[in-house]
């Protein structure tokens, strides 16, 4: 006789132990991208129609950086963290599920790595 519960076996995993974790970091994220877009439209719409100099300056005033990169990680952190969840809950063939979660890290990472030498070249040349 079988003593586990049935959720336990189900498709051979037991507890993932990090449901905490992820909830918190999606949450977290959320709430830290809800200040920095509020900057990042105000930024938008002051810069708007502003030759690139004057971008250059923007960025080149250190908090304006240190809040874009801001944005940046929390960003690509919370689109990761999201896809995560949508390929564990709907894609139910093992080796498409890893594949596409290998392609979302990634996507994330290479996302990150752009935005963030885009934002420190931006701001190292004004």
């Amino acid at each position: 006789m079988n003593m586990r519960n049935p959720l336990a076996n189900a498709r051979g995993h037991g507890s993932a132990k990090s449901g905490t974790e992820h909830w918190w970091g999606q949450r977290v994220s959320a709430l830290l991208m809800i200040p920095l877009i509020i900057w990042m439209l105000y930024t938008i719409i002051a810069i708007i129609g502003q030759p690139y100099q004057v971008v250059q300056v923007y960025f080149s005033q250190w908090i304006n950086s240190v809040l874009a990169i801001a944005l940046v990680l929390a960003m690509f952190r919370h689109i990761q963290l999201g896809l995560q969840v949508v390929i564990e809950d709907y894609v139910h063939s093992q080796p498409l599920e890893t594949i596409l979660q290998l392609l979302v890290k990634l996507f994330a990472l290479a996302g990150t790595i752009t935005a963030l030498l885009a934002i420190i070249r931006l701001a190292l040349q004004g």
